[in-house]
């Protein structure tokens, strides 16, 4: 784990509430990027700033045993103008402490580093931990995503 200080960023894109009870996360979370992918939201955002892809964990009702909202979306230059169906929203940045999963998505690697950050005795803030789905992750069997999860200063 490293730590790095992200700036201030904005995300267009759609978004589902869920939570780690009883699975629903398992089944909720797959089921948007199914609908990512298969309605070519990447492409329908105006003013992307880059090819990643953010999967959000924000709006927590307390820590991650409790409801959330899971967004995936790009980062944007401007929230002016957020199609019909889609959601913005603004981050403030701050303290992250900084994952990576390697491996074989098909091995749920990213599910395996969730499991670790959820059992760390990080300070957590429960603001908004993200996912950077960027090009180290088109190869499947061989992935890299960075899980950034924010920290108190």
């Amino acid at each position: 784990m490293q730590q790095e200080t992200i700036a201030p960023f904005q995300i267009i894109g759609i978004a589902v509430r869920t939570s780690n009870q009883e699975n629903q996360a398992a089944k909720d979370i797959p089921a948007l990027w199914n609908r990512f992918i298969s309605e070519n939201i990447m492409e329908k955002i105006p003013n992307r700033t880059g090819l990643e892809v953010y999967s959000i964990y924000t709006n927590y009702e307390g820590d991650h045993t409790q409801p959330y909202d899971t967004i995936l979306g790009c980062k944007v230059s401007t929230l002016d103008e957020i199609p019909e169906g889609m959601i913005g929203q603004a981050f403030e940045g701050g303290k992250m402490a900084k994952f990576t999963s390697k491996g074989n998505l098909d091995d749920n690697i990213i599910y395996q580093t969730w499991l670790e950050i959820w059992n760390t005795d990080l300070d957590r803030k429960f603001t908004a931990d993200f996912e950077i789905h960027g090009p180290k992750s088109m190869d499947r069997a061989n992935a890299e995503v960075d899980i950034l999860v924010a920290i108190h200063e």
